[in-house]
């Protein structure tokens, strides 16, 4: 407890958890009042569907482009520049009608989506003593982790309400706050990008990166057919209010998941800590389609979240080992690329799934997804093997944070 007071007693440790948090809840909070609102103004769970999905295909594609700048010329032009234009194209698209319209500008604002958590993880080794870091990044787990808790209900229950615009001009308010402020941070204003090395390959050309690309399209389908599966299951059975416990449900148990991560990383090499939970999670992932939106589909949910949670440090962690130097940002920024805009396009199956046939086959394509890209990392075993060590303090500390960065 002493290490947790020592953290919270430094002003700039304070100024990034609390300028941050606004804008890691609207980021919560977007998805979901994203499809009730479509949803509200067509009557269609696949255009709801599609809207997630383009909003969800724009921040990614652009995700690799902005992480990059990061990487080359620092935070506060990210920050400055897209947080109001993501906050007015919100806004305009929240008063909007029009199918077509409203497809427009859900992409839009999704394309200027500002780097929040790219943004706060390379910070905090600024921040705060060697000594204190592993702490820092259990308190920042816990800060990013009550938002996704809180933002899913709070959307939830004002796009619900008599007044259903609140969900989205909230969302605009929180994130064009929350930017504005980081930016202004003393840490971000004096961070200096990692150095990179000169004639070094691009990223993209690495065989293990390659690999993890594949992966991580196979997960980016299935985590967009959950994403809009659980929404569409809850609407069909009347209980809309219910996807925001499940999804809270979701994020409070990654918590329990990187924390237990964290102690089994110190004694398992990455990487085989990573096919172990990989089998796991996918037989966990089975039950998923044939749960209903109470308390089954919660537990399902929660065990879910436990298992995604550990399975994404021991991910990061070899991300970490694989890497070129000079791409602290930028390897995460190409991954979420991918993996976003494989969402967005299995956010558009769930919703098309969820609206012909059933949501319960959009939620049989995420164990589909998963079950391939265990399959994927098995064959592609050798291209890891730079992660079959035993992970420095340092590794597993930045694979815990990046845990909490997913996607923005």
């Amino acid at each position: 407890m002493s290490r947790y007071t020592a953290i919270l007693k430094l002003s700039q440790a304070r100024g990034l958890l609390l300028s941050s948090a606004p804008s890691r809840l609207a980021y919560g909070m977007v998805s979901l009042a994203i499809f009730f609102k479509v949803h509200q103004s067509t009557d269609s769970l696949s255009i709801a569907g599609l809207a997630v999905g383009l909003n969800g295909a724009a921040a990614s594609m652009t995700a690799g482009l902005r992480s990059s700048i990061i990487d080359r010329s620092g935070l506060r032009l990210p920050l400055r520049l897209l947080s109001p234009l993501f906050a007015l194209l919100l806004i305009w698209f929240n008063h909007s009608h029009g199918k077509a319209l409203l497809l427009l500008l859900s992409f839009a604002f999704g394309a200027f989506a500002p780097p929040i958590n790219m943004a706060v993880r390379p910070l905090w080794k600024f921040v705060v003593p060697n000594e204190l870091l592993r702490p820092t990044y259990a308190v920042d787990t816990a800060v990013q982790s009550v938002t996704g808790i809180i933002g899913p209900i709070l959307a939830t229950t004002l796009a619900l309400s008599s007044h259903p615009s609140f969900a989205l001009n909230l969302c605009a308010v929180l994130m064009f706050t929350g930017a504005y402020s980081l930016s202004f941070q003393k840490s971000a204003r004096k961070w200096i990008p990692e150095a990179k090395v000169k004639g070094a390959r691009h990223i993209l050309t690495l065989p293990a990166i390659r690999l993890l690309i594949m992966e991580a399209i196979f997960i980016g389908i299935g985590t967009g057919a959950f994403d809009i599966g659980i929404p569409s299951l809850a609407t069909t059975y009347h209980v809309e209010n219910r996807a925001g416990w499940i999804f809270g449900a979701l994020a409070a148990a990654n918590i329990v998941g990187s924390l237990v991560a964290g102690i089994i990383s110190k004694h398992n090499s990455p990487l085989r800590a990573f096919r172990k939970t990989y089998s796991i999670w996918v037989l966990i992932s089975i039950p998923l389609c044939l749960a209903n939106p109470d308390w089954s589909l919660i537990v399902v949910a929660a065990l879910l979240g436990i298992i995604v949670g550990a399975q994404m440090v021991f991910y990061w962690e070899i991300v970490e080992a694989v890497r070129p130097q000079g791409s602290a940002a930028g390897a995460i920024g190409w991954l979420w690329t991918f993996e976003g805009t494989a969402a967005s396009i299995g956010s558009m199956f769930g919703g098309a799934l969820s609206q012909h046939y059933s949501p319960r086959f959009a939620l049989a394509l995420y164990t589909i997804c998963i079950f391939c890209g265990f399959i994927t990392t098995l064959f592609g075993f050798s291209l890891l093997l730079a992660a079959d060590q035993l992970p420095s303090q340092e590794t597993d500390i930045q694979a815990v944070a990046t845990n909490i960065d997913k996607y923005h």
